[in-house]
């Protein structure tokens, strides 16, 4: 499996979303690997990860995927960073390896209740030939990327360039529709309602996220009374994207002081 490894200090390894590809994360990943150590990776059945993917265990795939990356990067214990789609696959790690998670970090994550509405359905019925009208209902994150900039002129240049991420890294749409149909068939862990690991939950602004509701992704606090909720103000979906230093100087304290309790508990124990 080809994985990104980048950084030193406490390891955090940051799941992508549902397009699959670690590049649209770049600027977080960049700023991540300022502060911490870093390991991401696109998803199992992206031909540029070069792993396997057993379509009959579907999620299973994904989950597997973070314990070998950890393998790989010669890591007993990380914090695990769920973007988006991959909020649900850090969930089930974490519950289904609970002794190899040092902490959580949910990003504008869907939560496990989560089912794909009308619009979603739509896109689901012909992904290949809707993608030209997916691409052009984009363009609505350009009201959030234009708030992470303090204005229109200011947010151009970053949509450019995230865009030139998103076509130089092109996302697939079958295998996007194939794995919001994985996840609705997902049998997930018992054992992820009942985690009392250390863990954030991060959103943005409610009316900028116009991919997943932030009272979605708050159904983790809701789950986990214990989990410490942080919204990033001017973001929405892209936060970790449009303000990636801010992101990483959110994310890595939580991760440093989740490591270091946890050490001191392991040593008491």
């Amino acid at each position: 499996m080809k994985i990104v490894d980048r950084g030193g200090g406490t390891p955090i390894v940051v799941i992508p979303g549902v397009q699959g590809r670690w590049e649209w994360m770049k600027p977080a990943i960049d700023a991540l690997a300022q502060r911490s150590r870093v390991v991401t990776f696109s998803l199992a059945d992206e031909p540029s990860c070069h792993t396997s993917f057993d379509v009959q265990r579907g999620f299973d795939c994904y989950v597997d995927q973070v314990r070998d990356a950890l393998d790989a990067a010669g890591i007993d214990r990380a914090a695990i960073c769920g973007v988006s789609y991959g909020g649900v696959i850090a969930a089930a790690f974490a519950a289904r390896y609970p002794e190899r998670t040092a902490s959580l970090v949910m990003v504008s994550a869907l939560p496990p209740s989560w089912k794909p509405n009308g619009r979603v359905r739509f896109y689901m019925g012909a992904p290949r030939l809707l993608t030209p009208v997916f691409l052009v209902s984009s363009l609505r994150l350009f009201r959030e990327i234009a708030a992470a900039h303090s204005g229109v002129a200011r947010g151009i240049g970053p949509a450019v360039r995230h865009a030139g991420r998103v076509l130089t890294h092109m996302f697939s749409p079958t295998r996007m529709a194939r794995r919001v149909s994985i996840l609705t068939d997902a049998a997930l862990p018992d054992d992820l309602y009942r985690l009392r690991l250390p863990t954030l939950v991060v959103t943005g602004e409610a009316d900028l996220d116009r991919i997943v509701p932030v009272s979605a992704t708050r159904e983790y606090g809701r789950m986990w009374p214990h989990a410490r909720i942080a919204e990033m103000p001017r973001t929405g979906h892209l936060g970790l994207i449009t303000r990636p230093d801010a992101f990483a100087a959110l994310v890595v304290p939580f991760a440093e002081q989740a490591a270091h309790d946890s050490r001191g508990k392991r040593r008491a124990g």
